[in-house]
C-alpha cells in the first residue's frame, strides 16, 4: 500500500477496515478545484429557486438513507446510535432548512441620495468555498457548511477527516444523487491536502473545524493572501451550578454533557464549577449520575459512552489524569481502559487549583473535573479564566443570576440549566477568544460568511 494510503478502522473494532483511499495529491486537488470552479458558474445562473430545489432532493436523499448512514457513523467514529441516528436526522433537516434560505432576500433597499434612484446591497456567491471538517461529526458538520455555500450559489470543495474517509465516500454519493456534477467536492486527505486546498488560487474562502493549533496556522496563512477564513476551534467548557440549582436535574444533564460520545464535542463540559455550599452533595450526584451511563459498544441502543476515535486518543486522556492526579487532584471516578476497542470510563477529578493545567486544558475525551467557587461571581471568574470560550452553562432557579451569569460569561453560547453539547441548527454558532475566529455558523448568520456583499447605486 502507498504512503498515500489512508485507511479508517471501526475504534470499537480496530480489525474492522471500512475503507482504504488514496489521499489527494495537489494535481488532484487542482483538478477538483477546475471542475468545481466551471460548475459553479452554472449553478449560480441556474437560480435560487433550482438551488432550493437540489438541496430539497439531498435532504431526501439523506433520508432515504438514514439507516444505512446511521450504522456507517457508528462503525466509523464510534458514536453511540442513538446519538448516529440523531446526526442524521439533523443534517438533513440542516439541509432542508438551507433549501429555504436559498430564497431568503439577498439584500436590502437603502434610502438612497438626491439624483440616485436606487441604492441597494445586493450578496453574491464567493465561488468556490473549500471547507475542512472534522470526524466526530461525519455528516452534520460538512453539510452545515456546505448547505449554506451552496444555497448562496457557490460551489464546494470539502478536505474531509481521515478518520471519517468512509462518511465521506458516502457524502460524494449523496452529492452525486441530488446536484450538479462538479458543484460539491470531496477529497480525502490530511495536513498536505489541505495545505493545498488553503493555497489553490481557485480557492475564494476556507472554513474549517478542529484543533485550536491547526486553526491557528490556517488563520495566519490565509491572512497572508487576504484569504478569508472561518474557523471553529477548540472548547473549556464550563457549567456552573449554583446553591439553588435542581441539582438532581444538573447532576443528569452535566454527565451526558460531559461524557456522552466519550467527551469528543467541542462543546462538551470540561469544567463543574459548584457553589461551595453544594460542592460536596453536588459532586455525590455528579459521580452517582456519572456511573449511570452505560459504556461500551456504540452500536448498542442503550450506549451512552462509546470508545474515543483511537487508541492514541485514549491514552493521551489517561495521560493527563494521571499527571493532574500526581499533582494533587482527586480522581472521583473512572480512568480506566476498557476494550474491546478504545473505550475509557468516564472520569472525573477533583480540582484545588482552577489554573492547573487539567481545568486549562482540552483533553477532547470522556473526562471532567469539579471545581468549588464561593458565590456567582467568583464562578464567573474561573469560567471566564481560560483561553476559550465557546459554550457555557448555569444551573440555577434564579432568573436574576441566570441574567447576570449570560451577561458576564465569556462564551459565544450560554445555555440556562441545559447542556452545553448542542445548539439549534437555526441558532448561530460560534465562540469568542480562542474557540472561534470569523462569523459565526450555522442558521442565517451562515450566509454571511458565504458571500460578498455589494453596494449598488441606479440614478436615472
Amino acid at each position: 500500500m502507498s504512503a498515500a494510503a489512508i485507511v479508517s478502522r471501526n475504534p470499537a473494532d480496530p480489525g474492522d477496515e471500512l475503507i482504504a483511499v488514496t489521499a489527494a495529491s495537489v494535481a488532484d486537488v487542482d483538478r477538483a478545484l477546475a471542475h468545481a470552479a466551471a460548475a459553479q458558474r452554472g449553478w449560480e445562473r441556474g437560480g435560487a429557486a433550482v438551488r432550493a430545489a437540489a438541496l430539497d432532493r439531498l435532504a431526501a436523499a439523506i433520508d432515504g438513507r438514514a439507516a444505512e448512514l446511521t450504522g456507517l457513523i457508528v462503525r466509523e467514529v464510534g458514536k453511540p446510535v442513538a446519538e448516529a441516528r440523531g446526526e442524521v436526522a439533523r443534517a438533513a433537516a440542516i439541509v432542508r432548512y438551507h433549501a429555504q434560505s436559498a430564497l431568503d432576500a439577498e439584500g436590502e433597499l437603502l434610502p438612497p441620495a438626491p439624483g440616485t434612484w436606487l441604492l441597494a446591497e445586493r450578496r453574491s456567491p464567493r465561488g468556490v468555498c473549500a471547507l475542512i471538517t472534522p470526524w466526530n461529526f461525519p455528516l452534520a458538520i460538512p453539510l452545515w457548511k456546505a448547505a449554506p455555500a451552496l444555497a448562496a450559489g457557490n460551489a464546494v470543495a470539502i478536505k474531509v477527516a481521515e478518520e471519517a474517509s468512509a462518511c465521506g465516500a458516502a457524502l460524494a454519493e449523496l452529492f452525486a444523487a441530488a446536484l450538479p456534477d462538479g458543484v460539491a467536492q470531496i477529497l480525502f486527505g490530511g495536513a498536505e491536502t489541505g495545505t493545498a486546498l488553503l493555497e489553490h488560487p481557485a480557492t475564494a474562502c476556507l472554513s474549517f473545524t478542529g484543533s485550536t493549533a491547526v486553526g491557528r496556522k490556517l488563520i495566519a496563512a490565509g491572512g497572508e493572501r487576504a484569504l478569508p477564513v472561518q474557523a471553529e476551534m477548540g472548547g473549556q467548557n464550563p457549567s456552573i451550578v449554583l446553591a439553588d440549582a435542581d441539582l438532581d436535574a444538573a447532576a443528569a444533564t452535566i454527565a451526558h454533557a460531559a461524557m456522552g460520545y466519550a467527551g469528543q464535542k467541542c462543546t462538551a463540559t470540561s469544567r463543574v464549577i459548584v457553589a461551595e455550599p453544594v460542592l460536596d452533595a453536588f459532586a455525590e450526584r455528579l459521580v452517582a449520575a456519572i456511573g449511570r451511563l452505560p459504556v461500551g459498544d456504540p452500536a448498542a441502543e442503550a450506549t451512552v459512552v462509546g470508545p474515543l476515535i483511537d487508541d492514541a486518543a485514549r491514552e493521551r486522556a489517561v495521560a493527563a489524569v494521571e499527571v493532574a492526579v500526581a499533582r494533587g487532584a482527586a480522581l472521583l471516578c473512572g480512568g480506566e481502559r476498557v476494550g474491546p476497542g478504545s473505550a475509557l470510563t468516564p472520569a472525573l477529578l477533583r480540582l484545588g487549583d482552577p489554573a492547573d493545567p487539567f481545568a486549562q486544558d482540552e483533553v477532547f475525551a470522556p473526562v471532567a473535573c469539579v471545581l468549588g467557587a464561593d458565590g456567582l461571581d467568583a464562578a464567573v471568574e474561573i469560567a471566564n479564566g481560560v483561553r476559550h470560550g465557546l459554550a457555557a452553562a448555569v444551573f440555577t432557579q434564579s432568573l436574576a443570576a441566570a441574567a447576570r451569569a449570560v451577561d458576564a460569561l465569556d462564551a459565544g453560547m450560554v445555555r440556562v440549566n441545559q447542556s452545553t453539547a448542542g445548539v439549534d441548527l437555526h441558532a448561530p454558532f460560534g465562540g469568542v477568544k480562542a474557540s472561534s475566529f470569523g462569523t459565526r455558523e450555522q442558521g442565517r448568520a451562515a450566509r454571511d460568511f458565504f458571500t460578498v456583499r455589494r453596494t449598488v447605486s441606479i440614478a436615472l
